[in-house]
């Protein structure tokens, strides 16, 4: 696959017009800080475009581009009619390969960008993991690492990105399978603002909890069948005393609530057990 990230004394330069070039549709970056490009269209207002955009011709004869989003967006800013270019002869799916590996040069994406950038090349172009790694020059580890991340709910992503926590802490509640447990791991590292270690700490925890052996939890069963009959017994021996008062027990996966209403006397309350 020939390298056009480096302009050679052959290949030609030529302006095409800044609106009759397509953009990607294969392009990762889903978000574009405008400051950022603000920069660079004052950068390229005083000095031009130093390094020119990558484009190729499409089924249709049209100018689609390859590689320097940033730069057309930021020509677009300033006004710019037509742009330096390079027309390369590219497939489709070298074209996607370069859009993801031009913003991962610049680490313009975020890990969950990166992710489905990766998981769309492989499902849109039909290439397995090691051609992918090929591709990109990256390790097969590296690659199904990112596409693990996946496997996390769109709301999770969200969440996770909005909070800043990073890929070491994302990938470290993959380690939880329940879908509810998980998000409440997630919550608790969100709330406690945990580091990577701290998470994955908690998320072990949680893990060994949820294995904890049958035995163990069959003699806190017993336990708890002892308190609540206890207090039963001292329901009954108020009711035996002439006050009129009754009992609410409602259980969860998480805790047993036992709510004893004792009506008030004179005005007063006498007490209220729980």
């Amino acid at each position: 696959m020939r390298k056009i990230n480096k302009i050679r004394p052959e290949d030609k330069i030529v302006h095409i017009p800044q609106n009759k070039i397509l953009p990607n549709p294969n392009q990762p970056r889903k978000r574009f800080d405008f400051d950022e490009l603000e920069g660079l269209a004052q950068s390229i207002r005083a000095n031009g475009i130093i390094q020119p955009l990558i484009v190729r011709q499409n089924e249709n004869e049209q100018f689609e581009l390859v590689a320097g989003e940033r730069r057309l967006r930021a020509a677009r800013l300033i006004g710019l009619t037509t742009v330096p270019c390079i027309v390369t002869e590219i497939s489709e799916t070298d074209s996607a390969v370069f859009a993801v590996l031009e913003n991962l040069q610049r680490q313009d994406l975020n890990y969950f960008e990166e992710a489905e950038a990766l998981a769309c090349l492989v499902s849109d172009y039909h290439l397995s993991q090691e051609e992918l790694c090929k591709k990109l020059g990256k390790a097969q580890s590296t690659v199904s690492n990112k596409l693990r991340l996946l496997k996390l709910s769109d709301e999770m992503r969200f969440k996770i990105s909005r909070a800043g926590l990073t890929e070491r802490h994302a990938r470290a509640l993959l380690a939880i399978n329940d879908e509810n447990q998980r998000a409440r791991a997630l919550a608790i590292i969100i709330d406690r603002h945990l580091t990577v270690n701290e998470s994955e700490a908690l998320i072990e925890q949680m893990l060994r909890k949820n294995t904890a052996p049958k035995k163990q939890m069959l003699q806190g069963f017993k336990d708890i069948r002892i308190f609540i009959n206890t207090l039963n017994s001292a329901v009954d021996t108020i009711r035996r005393a002439g006050i009129d008062a009754d009992s609410v027990k409602t259980e969860t996966d998480e805790y047993v609530e036992y709510i004893v209403r004792i009506p008030k006397l004179d005005d007063k309350p006498v007490g209220i057990a729980t």
